[in-house]
């Protein structure tokens, strides 16, 4: 990987990390309906004349029924999730469920597609289920705050997101393969927004967002949607994609970080254990970390 390469891999975990904390502070005020919309729509927006420019527009055309359903399961539902969990978790600790979603994603690679998993990779989903289960563990408090959200559900609601990315990965590996990135991107982001559309209308706050609310939802919308995926492809196709996924190993401490930062979240020993047991399953499941290779049997 190139110098360059390095910076925009070390941007974009910023930029995704960042992602948790305009979730935070946009939440409360929008709502998790309208807040997802906001995001979609501004991201599909700014990506569709980059895609007319790029001339892929018939890509677009020609896979709308997929990329719809990508739209579905990798924007709509899992932006109302985390949303829903920012109104009662912290930036970094929805950042840790979230970087399971490539383990997630070696899952159905199992189930679904058939791929076959080593011991590495079986240990790493062990290992990743066991990070989750010991994060949540004495965290998932079921009082119902003013909210209509607890802990517990706002874990659940990132766990069930991050099966939601793994299980799109899988899909638009199956239905997509060789289609343009772009219009992957642009398409999903518009078809979440018209999925939305109609609830989050109904569910729009009766009171004003403030202007914080509102600069949290810009820049989830326009930096962390639309400019991270160009950052994204841009890096899978100059680094490759091996590489490009390894941004997952970075968001939780950026979202760690700036939770601290910016709203106090000051990271427990918990969490940041979990992160590491979570972050060593992933790596193992998705095969960016190997075990030592198995010294051949002596001979009789």
């Amino acid at each position: 990987m190139k110098g360059r390469d390095r910076l925009e891999l070390l941007l974009l975990g910023a930029i995704w990390g960042g992602s948790f904390l305009f979730m935070r502070l946009g939440a409360a005020d929008f709502g998790a309906l309208a807040l997802s919309l906001l995001r979609v729509a501004g991201a599909g927006l700014l990506l569709l004349p980059l895609l007319a420019w790029r001339g892929e527009l018939p890509a677009l055309r020609r896979h709308w029924r997929a990329i719809a359903v990508v739209g579905l399961i990798n924007s709509a539902l899992p932006f109302v999730m985390f949303s829903l969990a920012a109104l009662v978790l912290g930036a970094g600790l929805m950042a840790v469920f979230n970087a399971t979603a490539p383990l997630w994603g070696a899952f159905f690679a199992w189930v679904w597609l058939g791929e076959k998993l080593d011991r590495a990779r079986l240990l790493g989903l062990a290992i990743g289920v066991a990070g989750v289960v010991g994060l949540a563990w004495g965290k998932a408090g079921l009082q119902v705050g003013a909210s209509g959200m607890s802990p517990a559900l706002g874990m659940a609601a990132c766990v069930a997101a991050a099966v939601l990315y793994g299980l799109a990965a899988n899909y638009t590996r199956r239905r997509l393969a060789g289609v343009a990135p772009m219009a992957l991107a642009a398409g999903s982001q518009l078809s979440a927004a018209a999925v939305l559309l109609l609830p989050a209308l109904w569910a729009w706050p009766a009171v004003s967002p403030s202007a914080t609310a509102w600069g949290a939802a810009a820049l989830l919308s326009l930096l962390c949607t639309g400019l991270a995926y160009v950052l994204y492809f841009r890096l899978i196709a100059n680094a490759g994609a091996t590489n490009a996924i390894s941004v997952t190993f970075l968001v939780p401490g950026f979202a760690m970080l700036w939770g601290w930062l910016f709203m106090g979240e000051r990271p427990t020993p918990a969490m940041l254990l979990g992160c590491g047991v979570i972050l060593l399953g992933t790596a193992l499941a998705t095969g960016l970390l190997k075990l030592p290779a198995r010294a051949p049997a002596a001979a009789p």
